[in-house]
């Protein structure tokens, strides 16, 4: 399991967050919350999301990110019983 803690030390560097299928999201870290604690949430400004072979797919000027590894995805609303 990854330290999110060190992302503290990363404010206001330009980071890169990489997933699984080659797809990243580049920014400028600007605080991670909650403010103590473990990081459950970043935010970034100046950010660009790429694609695996490295294709912009979206810009923005600030956004905010969970760092975490994933652990699964379950349906909100819909048919019963879809977890992903």
């Amino acid at each position: 399991m990854p330290d999110y803690a060190k992302l503290r030390d990363l404010t206001s560097h330009r980071i890169t967050i990489n997933y699984d299928t080659g797809a990243r999201i580049v920014g400028y870290l600007g605080a991670c919350r909650p403010a103590r604690g473990p990081v459950q949430l970043i935010s970034l400004s100046r950010v660009d999301m790429f694609d695996a072979d490295g294709n912009i797919l979206e810009t923005h000027d600030e956004l905010s990110v969970c760092p975490n590894a994933l652990v699964g995805v379950n349906l909100a609303e819909g048919p019963e019983g879809r977890d992903l």
